[in-house]
């Protein structure tokens, strides 16, 4: 029987590709690891957050599994951003960006290298989408591990986290913390290395891993300390080779239109964050599936919220891990009809199949679906005359779903940040923030910093918020993100001026999003809008802008699934 042919072959065989070997030689390699399929694991790691420092560590153990299973393992970094470190100023901007340079690292050493698969692991917000984006670009055998999440803190006998030292701030401008105890919150509430604790962006997507098949099931919710971590990247690692010698799925096969309506199920079914109605579309892109917020929609409307997790809810990532994992919120999601158990996993074997096994729900932390929190998800897009596109709010926590009040419209996060921090807003108003779209930031920046001042202040539920920029997976209260069309591409918000009544209405029968203003009212605005002036940005920026699409698309910046020739 002929000896399989490995597509890294192309890299080192024949006379004129000699020198590749000397440069394989020289990586530590001899002849028997040079005939071996050559495997990418490419990771975030680096000491730009605490989300990415553990995660070479894991990639050491991929690369044990990898080569214990007959591959020759290639670990390749790639560029992060750190969210937390980038909030509340301008490197905001490149965050979003970073999911697209991941993405393209990818595509780039895959497919300038030749390599036979790749292992994807990532800890941190935009890094967990960029990373599958670019194995569904790519299309070979692939598996993916979140890095996991961080413990929380502990203060005063309760478990704390980041949200509460953001929130704490606010209090602190209020007057009503003093800078000791936030000095001792900000000691307290990150005590571990991993990703923010609670149901924000990076454990959101964490699930959508598992729920598109890409990820093994019970992957996500291993906290980023535990010693585990090194046998599920080993175990990972096993079932990355077998695909790799053909008997498993390619992202492909398990990206498909059935399967990311699984991964909506998950972030309705678990409150999770608002950046995932942005990055599943994108992932659906690289696929060639138009999967745009309307399909996102109709998910989140039909999947109960059966997860009281943070920061709507009372419980975080450890939590979910002791009551089994994410497996255990898709079996309920199954059992209850809102799963399609027919995808295929990257092990090969249908979602059902895998979750046959998986223990009950405990009642507290996830529900059954025959007793939700909600009856509908903790997400939800609005639509009206003020968001055609469409705009979403995280409703899981929140107490009222109805807010009308007067427009106070600021043109950027800087100067919305000027005000917030002296008060200089009333209860009752819509504050909008325009300008921060894809296109009009550039970069969508996320705006944590000031919606948890608002929530500091004591003011959460008493106005509204609304912008074309984000929301990170950590922000509560009546916060609505990715308004579009975004200002910059002349979408209505563009046209707000201050007093004008903004009416918000987030009841599952409503979904709506208004600005008490006529056809004709916005038509004569529109056309009296003076040009913005173009900003000279130069760089990243420059170039982002030039090719970034809306956020309801996902906010992708190519036209479509990449298809290329495979090098015989």
């Amino acid at each position: 029987m002929a000896q399989q042919r490995f597509r890294s072959a192309t890299i080192y065989e024949g006379i004129v590709r000699m020198t590749t070997r000397s440069f394989l030689y020289a990586l530590g390699q001899d002849d028997a690891d040079i005939e071996r399929p050559h495997i990418a694991v490419i990771h975030t790691g680096g000491e730009m957050s605490p989300c990415n420092t553990t995660l070479r560590d894991q990639a050491q153990h991929a690369k044990t599994g990898i080569y214990a299973h007959g591959g020759t393992p290639h670990e390749c970094p790639v560029v992060s951003v750190s969210d937390g470190l980038s909030v509340a100023h301008s490197g905001m901007r490149f965050s979003l960006i970073s999911r697209e340079l991941i993405a393209d690292s990818v595509e780039a050493t895959v497919r300038a290298h030749q390599w036979d698969g790749i292992f994807g692991i990532g800890g941190c917000d935009k890094n967990l989408p960029g990373l599958m984006m670019g194995m569904v670009r790519c299309d070979m055998p692939s598996i993916f591990l979140y890095g996991g999440s961080a413990l929380p803190g502990q203060q005063n006998g309760r478990d704390v986290n980041i949200v509460d030292t953001y929130e704490l701030i606010g209090k602190v401008l209020a007057g009503e913390a003093t800078e000791a105890q936030l000095q001792s919150m900000a000691r307290s509430c990150l005590p571990t290395a991993g990703a923010c604790a609670g149901q924000y962006t990076a454990n959101t997507m964490g699930m959508v891993s598992e729920a598109l098949g890409l990820a093994l099931l019970g992957s996500s919710m291993v906290p980023a300390v535990f010693a585990e971590r090194a046998p599920v990247a080993r175990r990972a690692a096993r079932v990355l080779m077998t695909a790799v010698m053909g008997d498993s799925p390619k992202p492909r096969d398990i990206v498909t239109r059935e399967s990311l309506e699984n991964a909506c199920a998950i972030v309705a079914a678990t409150g999770g964050s608002t950046n995932a109605p942005l990055h599943i579309p994108a992932i659906a892109h690289e696929a060639g599936i138009r999967f745009d917020l309307n399909d996102v929609a109709r998910v989140l409307a039909r999947t109960p919220l059966i997860a009281d997790l943070k920061p709507g809810g009372r419980y975080l990532a450890r939590d979910v891990y002791y009551t089994g994992g994410a497996p255990v919120i898709l079996k309920a999601l199954l059992d209850g009809g809102y799963l399609n158990g027919d995808c295929v996993t990257i092990t090969g074997r249908a979602l059902s199949e895998e979750l046959a096994m998986v223990p009950a729900v405990d009642g507290e932390v996830v529900r059954g679906c025959d007793a939700p929190l909600a009856a509908t998800g903790g997400v939800m897009v609005l639509k009206g005359n003020l968001a055609p596109d469409g705009a979403l709010l995280k409703v899981a926590g929140l107490k009222k779903l109805q807010h009308q009040g007067p427009a106070r419209v600021f043109e950027s996060e800087e100067r919305c940040l000027e005000a917030v921090r002296v008060q200089a807003y009333a209860p009752g108003d819509v504050i909008v923030i325009r300008n921060e779209g894809p296109r009009g930031g550039p970069g969508m920046r996320e705006m944590l910093g000031i919606t948890a001042l608002i929530y500091g202040q004591g003011n959460g539920e008493k106005v509204a918020l609304i912008t074309d920029g984000r929301f990170s997976g950590a922000t509560r209260g009546m916060c609505i993100g990715y308004v579009g069309p975004e200002a910059a591409s002349d979408g209505p918000i563009g046209l707000l001026r201050d007093g004008d009544v903004i009416t918000i209405d987030a009841r599952a029968e409503a979904g709506s999003l208004t600005v008490a203003l006529d056809e004709t009212e916005l038509t004569a605005r529109r056309a009296a809008r003076a040009p913005s002036a173009s900003k000279p940005l130069g760089g990243l920026l420059e170039k982002y802008a030039a090719t970034v699409g809306p956020a309801h698309r996902g906010a992708v910046t190519h036209s479509g699934a990449v298809r290329w020739e495979r090098d015989s």
